[in-house]
């Protein structure tokens, strides 16, 4: 009976670990590496044909964006995960298989062209279906026998739509074991979804540290801080641009808006037009909406049993085909417009900003993190012009950034909701964190809570039966190459220099094979050579 971890150690994307039962194999999340890689992950050491089942604790990408690749690589078995997270997979995984899809076939035409071989997708749209048909609905807070010696329970953790903890309970020649693995722990006080639900007991604790070294500063009440910047747009004749993340935050901007517009918060504006442009946002939207009602926190209830739709209002558009995105921007209607992606480095709201970045009148309203080296973060940093399909875009518009709560815990979520055992477990595991984070949030539950606490890079195995490393590996940073910064100067002039010889060198052959040309010919060829030399001999 042994964990073994492989994924998202030190790393905050990628979640990956394996688990080993009398015989039988099974990963918890099985996610795709987002932004920069730090260190070497090991493969898995289990053929893919071989694992028995995989365990989901929720719908990112980062959690299960390589589920297409292990069936495509030979995995038969069953995805176990929350009804809602199966419905959201089947947005984001096919999303994510048109995505590999159409990057190699823009791969492809460049190796064409380079006489190479073509580029095959890590995966593709058939690989993805196979995994939608695999998938196992289950319902949060039953347990569930998944093999014979493996028994899983779904808890609620707050973090997204359909997002859980997971509980094992496992068995081997007589002993007893129960694993929890947090997945992402939710943070408190975000409209629609419920908090994080505690678990009472557990011999071992795998938990994410993402925000394990930070406190979230006290979310203020945004909805009037967002009818304000509206208010001010609409004033001014101009839009309010949203980059928006297609499933969740999204979400939360049209129950903040359905709020505002019912309270008349934003004034002069009655029925002020909002576009959801962004088909995934809006297929997630109807999944928010088709879910059962247990899925959410009391004021969302409320509004259901009253018969009002939280993320439905007079005034809301939705655009999926591209004519309908293209007709947003013809019209002048000041209006909202919340667009896909968050950061604004691909999909339709890079064509929203082009329109509406150069517009003083305009705002552009950011309402998420905003990573280094992406567009969002370079127009918050306060970029005075950007490139957009190849045009350069003065940037006059508002920038302006909402305040409001992230989707994960904070340092001291993750504590509160460690807390919740009852009693200790034997071993806590951290990971899905950066590098220094990862460490100092082990240190502070070794500190603060007197818990054994291991941090795990890639590759360590641990044996639960007897609570005793198997394999502990250290981390292998990958080692960037340094920037191609092209030829020195001096190389430079050197090649700029043969270039010219040869040049000369073809100009003499051309002349010497010009016998039996006119005299006519000849003269003007002499000339033009004699006038060039003396243009250049200086």
């Amino acid at each position: 009976m042994k964990v073994t971890f492989l994924g998202a150690t030190h790393e905050v994307t990628g979640s990956c670990t394996l688990l080993e039962v009398g015989g039988k194999s099974l990963l918890v999340d099985c996610g795709m590496e987002q932004g920069s890689d730090t260190f070497e992950n090991k493969e898995i050491p289990v053929n893919p044909s071989a694992i028995d089942a995989v365990l989901l604790t929720h719908a990112h990408i980062d959690h299960s964006g390589k589920l297409p690749l292990l069936f495509k690589n030979g995995f038969a078995g069953s995805v176990y995960a929350t009804e809602e997270t199966v419905n959201l997979c089947r947005i984001m995984l096919m999303d994510s298989a048109h995505i590999q899809e159409q990057e190699a076939q823009w791969r492809s035409r460049k190796a064409q062209r380079a006489g190479e071989k073509p580029y095959e997708p890590l995966y593709d749209t058939n690989d993805a279906r196979l995994a939608l048909e695999a998938m196992a609905p289950c319902r949060y807070g039953e347990k569930r026998q998944i093999l014979e010696n493996v028994t899983i329970r779904f808890s609620d953790i707050g973090h997204l739509l359909g997002s859980a903890c997971i509980e094992i309970f496992m068995s081997e020649d007589g002993v007893e074991r129960k694993i929890v693995f947090s997945g992402d722990v939710g943070n408190k006080n975000k409209p629609i979804l419920k908090e994080p639900v505690l678990v009472e007991e557990t011999d071992y604790l795998v938990i994410e540290s993402t925000y394990g070294d930070r406190l979230h500063e006290k979310a203020p009440f945004v909805a009037p801080i967002l009818a304000d910047c509206i208010e001010r747009a609409l004033d001014r004749g101009g839009n309010v641009v949203i980059p928006s993340f297609a499933v969740g935050r999204t979400q939360e901007l049209l129950y903040l808006i359905r709020q505002i517009k019912q309270d008349g918060l934003v004034h002069g504006h009655d029925g002020f037009p909002v576009y959801v442009d962004s088909p995934m946002a809006n297929e997630a939207t109807a999944v928010f909406l088709q879910s059962n009602p247990d899925c959410f926190d009391s004021d969302t209830r409320a509004l259901l049993e009253h018969g009002t739709n939280p993320l439905v209002f007079p005034g809301l558009h939705t655009s999926v085909s591209a004519e309908e995105s293209k007709a947003i921007n013809l019209d002048s209607t000041p209006k909202v417009i919340l667009s896909a992606s968050g950061m604004c480095e691909a999909g339709r709201i890079r064509h929203h900003l082009k329109h509406n970045l150069w517009r003083p009148e305009s705002i552009i309203l950011f309402v998420g993190y905003q990573s280094e080296g992406t567009l969002g973060r370079a127009l918050l940093d306060g970029a005075k012009s950007v490139k957009l399909f190849g045009e350069q875009i003065s940037v006059a518009a508002e920038i302006a950034n909402m305040p409001g709560s992230s989707g994960h815990a904070d340092k001291q979520g993750l504590l509160d909701w460690a807390a919740g055992f009852k009693r200790a477990p034997k071993r806590v595991f951290v990971n899905h964190g950066e590098d220094a984070v990862v460490e100092l949030f082990a240190q502070t539950l070794r500190d603060e809570r007197s818990l054994e606490v291991e941090a795990p890079y890639s590759g360590t195995s641990w044996d639960l039966m007897t609570d005793s490393v198997i394999t502990r590996t250290t981390g292998i940073k990958i080692i960037k190459p340094e920037p191609n910064r092209g030829p020195s100067r001096d190389e430079r002039s050197q090649r700029a220099l043969g270039r010219l010889i040869s040049a000369c060198e073809a100009l003499l052959r051309t002349a010497r094979a010009s016998s039996g040309r006119p005299n006519k010919d000849l003269a003007r060829f002499a000339e033009q050579v004699e006038q060039l030399e003396a243009k250049w001999d200086r």
